[in-house]
């Protein structure tokens, strides 16, 4: 099994959250026994949602641990620039429009294209993996054509 890129942030994103599930656990199991006193429990609101938060972590924490347990904390500072691969800024401008733009090349975790990160798995990180500064990006997603100007480190 190949293992997942991401960014030490994303790991501890993903360890972060684990953490906060773990946290967590004992409380609901304390609400699911407080809940059972109440008495019958087939009509028990309280002792239902209990129950049903107690599965939503068990199950949160069964994902985050695979996940954790399939990734590789890529070293940003090691990154080659050389082309775009995960890690590195690629700055890019539209051909026809002139707008330029700038995305970090990350995991499907951190992809947040608001914030310039891009998955290296969306379309748009697809195309531009492997490309050189002033190689030409024929993006058929959306018909644009963009021209890769720079490629950087992470900051």
């Amino acid at each position: 099994m190949e293992l997942e890129p991401v960014t030490r942030q994303g790991a501890d994103m993903l360890r972060t959250e684990l953490k906060k599930c773990m946290e967590e656990r004992p409380h609901v199991i304390q609400a699911i026994s407080a809940a059972r006193e109440f008495g019958d429990i087939s009509e028990n609101a309280e002792y239902h949602a209990a129950r049903e938060r107690q599965s939503f972590l068990e199950g949160r924490i069964q994902e985050l641990n695979g996940r954790l347990s399939s990734i590789h904390v890529v070293d940003l500072d090691k990154v080659l620039t050389d082309s775009v691969r995960f890690g590195t800024k690629v700055t890019i401008v539209d051909i026809e429009t002139n707008e330029i733009l700038t995305y970090i090349i990350a995991s499907d975790l951190e992809s947040n294209p608001t914030e310039g990160w891009i998955s290296s798995k969306c379309p748009l990180g697809k195309v531009l993996l492997g490309k050189k500064v002033d190689d030409i990006v024929d993006f058929e997603h959306n018909d644009k054509e963009y021209e890769v100007l720079k490629i950087q480190k992470v900051d």
